[in-house]
């Protein structure tokens, strides 16, 4: 997942933990701030009361009664006022029942003891819990839409500001590591942005490209050179060794030899020559300006093999149509490819074994060519190691130079191909090469 898409769910949820989380507390709250409001009501109504009996006298309420109660129409609120004795002493909030009228009901009572000319009254003053409770949802419904158009507003705020944070590494993911393909010839210049971490990473991996770049280009440059340097000395070589083989003096187990060291010296030549093809490849010394017919490559390339595959009594079969044809490629090149691939499949191959070269298209999704046998096959060890130069698997050490599936994979990058390879051991081999679908064309 990416990590715009992390921080995005992080976001999204955490908001959503919010809501659930203030959904759940939101009841109990407003009743707590419900209760706390009519408490401070409750005392806000004693100080009156007490501010009319100090100026005009406890009175004022009785009117010569023994005691005074008053409540609204609804018996919403209530107050009563009625001497107390002196050693009762109040000043307390609570829920408690009272009867009105014939009327059960319960309300949040203020209770407080005061002393007036020498005598202690008890003051108490009601709310109904009812009244408190009424305005309880409508509270919860305006609290929770307001919760939730802020959660709203800042998640969009949130999104968009970590999109916006997170763009210099969108840029340099796609421009520095996205489809780049190796060697990395063109320059891209550095993203502009503020975030140091992001223009230490951009920084970095640039550096990390160039020195790259540095180290292939020598290692190129070495083998273009070592290669080219070792055919004087080889072509020497193999002239002395000519000689010397030509003179009658030599005797029958001296010519031996000499036709042994001819034979490393051929291997020897072989290998220069498939270096220098590979540091040619690498170079792009070959244009991609060809237009091949897959089923005639194929048959030219069993034209050079043909004689091996009598020499193990190998059947060969392709299936390739007609009808396709590849532009934008050097035959040469695509030659060599299905050259070695289709060499080494007689190579390793059992006697009286078959090979077979099929085709897959899809018309405007994809072309494949597949390279089958039913030789030895490679262990899954060392399927990712065989494209690897001088990697030899489950081969004698006879046979192979370990270059010929390193040039295949040369050839396949140059063209912008994949290969890919499936084996079972003792069951055989299947390479596949995959064409981009803008190199094929259909006759007609």
């Amino acid at each position: 997942m990416k990590l715009l898409s992390k921080l995005t769910l992080f976001i999204t949820l955490s908001k959503l933990a919010i809501v659930v989380l203030f959904v759940t507390l939101l009841p109990s709250l407003v009743e707590r701030i419900a209760f706390q409001y009519t408490n401070y009501y409750l005392q806000e109504q004693k100080k009156k009361v007490l501010k009319v009996v100090a100026r005009n006298g406890v009175e004022f309420y009785l009117g010569g009664e023994q005691s005074y109660g008053s409540y609204t129409m609804l018996k919403e609120e209530y107050i009563a006022l009625e001497p107390a004795s002196a050693t009762k002493k109040l000043d307390t909030i609570g829920t408690a029942k009272r009867i009105v009228e014939q009327d059960t009901l319960t309300y949040r009572i203020l209770s407080y003891t005061f002393k007036y000319h020498n005598q202690n009254y008890l003051l108490e003053i009601g709310k109904t819990t009812a009244t408190i409770n009424q305005y309880n949802n409508a509270l919860q419904r305006v609290a929770l839409y307001v919760l939730i158009s802020l959660v709203i507003v800042t998640l969009l705020i949130d999104l968009s500001f970590t999109r916006y944070l997170l763009r210099p590494l969108g840029l340099i993911i796609k421009s520095k590591l996205h489809n780049r393909k190796f060697p990395f010839n063109e320059h891209i210049p550095p993203i502009k942005t503020s975030t140091k971490d992001f223009k230490y990473l951009d920084t970095s991996l640039i550096q990390l490209m160039d020195q790259i770049n540095d180290a292939f280009e020598k290692e190129r440059e070495f083998t273009a050179n070592a290669s080219h340097e070792l055919m004087t000395p080889i072509s020497i070589l193999q002239n002395k060794i000519e000689n010397l083989m030509l003179d009658q003096g030599v005797t029958d187990d001296m010519q031996h030899r000499l036709i042994e060291m001819m034979k490393t010296l051929n291997r020897l030549k072989k290998i220069v020559h498939s270096l220098l093809l590979i540091s040619r490849i690498e170079n792009e010394q070959f244009a991609k300006a060809d237009v091949i017919h897959p089923n005639v490559l194929i048959n030219e390339v069993m034209e050079e093999l043909e004689h091996r595959l009598a020499e193990k009594d190998l059947h060969f079969k392709s299936n390739i149509s007609s009808n396709v044809t590849l532009i934008n490629l050097n035959h040469d090149l695509l030659f060599q490819l299905f050259y070695n691939l289709i060499n080494n499949s007689i190579r390793y191959n059992k006697p009286q074994g078959s090979i077979s070269v099929d085709e897959l298209y899809i018309p405007n999704e994809l072309y494949i060519i597949m390279v089958k046998d039913t030789g030895f096959g490679i262990p899954d060890a060392d399927l990712d190691l065989i494209f690897n130069r001088f990697k030899k698997s489950n081969r004698s050490e006879s046979e192979g130079y370990g270059l010929g599936l390193s040039i295949v994979k040369s050839i396949a990058h140059y063209h912008n191909l994949t290969i890919s390879v499936e084996s079972k051991v003792n069951q055989g081999t299947t390479f596949s090469i995959h064409f981009p679908i803008d190199m094929v064309k259909l006759k007609g």
